[in-house]
């Protein structure tokens, strides 16, 4: 079961890197991690360092990805990207991005951003 759920989280990762790369962002980090700390994507546009945080599902049995987001881990995500800001300041706006994939079978990806989250 674990492997299946990191191969599924990993397949999420890569589509949303994706479509982050449609849309123009740069991607500057992956999976970057410090400490206790990790955020999946850092990626930046038009001078705004943008933290994404990636959610992955196969189904919707026990609701959609962006459901299962909690506010430890956005409190955590906010942390790391606080601290991530302070190594490097030259960006003077942040931003907190969640991508929630959904793969269903025999259906195309379903990919929705929900930009600039607050806490």
């Amino acid at each position: 079961m674990q492997k299946n759920h990191l191969e599924t989280g990993a397949a999420g990762e890569e589509l949303a890197v994706d479509y982050l790369l449609k849309k123009d962002y740069l991607i500057l980090e992956r999976n970057w991690r410090c400490k206790h700390f990790e955020i999946d994507i850092i990626a930046s546009l038009q001078n705004i360092l943008v933290f994404v945080e990636v959610k992955t599902r196969k189904s919707i049995d026990f609701g959609y990805p962006e459901e299962s987001i909690s506010k430890i881990k956005m409190k955590r995500l906010k942390l790391a990207g606080t601290f991530y800001h302070y190594q490097n300041p030259k960006y003077k706006r942040i931003q907190f991005n969640v991508i929630a994939i959904l793969l269903l079978p025999n259906k195309p990806a379903s990919i929705e951003m929900f930009e600039d989250v607050y806490f």
